[in-house]
């Protein structure tokens, strides 16, 4: 199965606040063998969203959405989420007995009397009404919960929550999903352009099924200055004889250097 990640927010696109989500949930996914396939990056537009989370559920794919889940005019995603379905909002009971409980933690560190009757504290209570049929997502930093369907999850957009719901989801819910069985091996050229390597890296994807062959160039990096890492990624098995080619290819040039690192 591939794995997707929506983040939803102006905040995002705008510049106002930086993504911090995509680098984590591609280190948790490498930490379980796993790959992130697609990411795609949304403002706080309901027609978007609804259209994204659509695809979202159509795909089969395991999809992280981060972003928009709270009670403020601008948070869309509940909302979007059920309009994706087509089925209806409502108050998940677990949601609700873990945000009164929150509102009793509250009160306790506060000191004042517990009143969930309050209008702020029944307004928070929306932010526990969910597609109906939605699992929750436990939330560890303060237990306001996200919520699932199917294999799309939903967490908050703030980091120091979403990360370890996410975590959790790996842990919890995709325990069937096989670790991908693919790695990746290059090398770094100097002294020679793309357009010179390409019918290498051709050849080597004709005469090796299911390998493909990856160039990043750089012009200024730091270190190793102007140069191209050239590589290759497929199935662990598939892999040596591909990347003996690769080697073996560049060793007919005689004007460029090649190094590991």
């Amino acid at each position: 199965m591939a794995f997707g990640l929506i983040i939803i927010g102006d905040e995002i696109l705008s510049g106002r606040r930086q993504d911090k989500h995509m680098a984590r949930v591609i280190e948790m996914l490498r930490e379980r063998g796993h790959m992130l396939s697609w990411v795609r990056y949304i403002g706080d537009d309901r027609e978007s969203i609804t259209a994204t989370l659509r695809d979202a559920f159509a795909s089969g794919d395991i999809v992280f959405s981060c972003g928009g889940i709270g009670a403020t005019p601008d948070d869309h995603t509940r909302q979007c989420a059920a309009a994706a379905l087509g089925v209806p909002l409502a108050l998940n009971p677990e949601a609700r007995e873990l945000i009164l409980e929150r509102i009793r933690d509250v009160a306790a560190e506060q000191g004042v009397p517990y009143e969930p009757e309050r209008d702020d504290n029944v307004h928070r209570l929306n932010m526990g009404v969910f597609p109906q049929g939605a699992r929750i997502i436990p939330n560890p930093y303060n237990k306001i919960p996200g919520f699932s369907v199917g294999t799309v999850h939903f967490v908050p957009g703030f980091p120091v929550m979403a990360h370890p719901m996410v975590a959790w989801v790996l842990d919890t819910q995709c325990g069937h999903v096989r670790p991908a069985d693919v790695e990746e091996r290059s090398v770094f050229v100097f002294g020679s352009m793309e357009s010179t390597l390409t019918p290498l890296m051709l050849d080597i994807e004709r005469d090796h099924p299911g390998i493909r062959v990856f160039s990043l160039p750089s012009v200024d990096h730091p270190v190793r200055g102007r140069h191209i890492e050239l590589g290759v990624k497929g199935a662990s098995g598939d892999l040596p004889a591909a990347f003996d080619a690769l080697m073996a290819g560049l060793a007919r040039f005689t004007d460029i250097k090649v190094r590991t690192e």
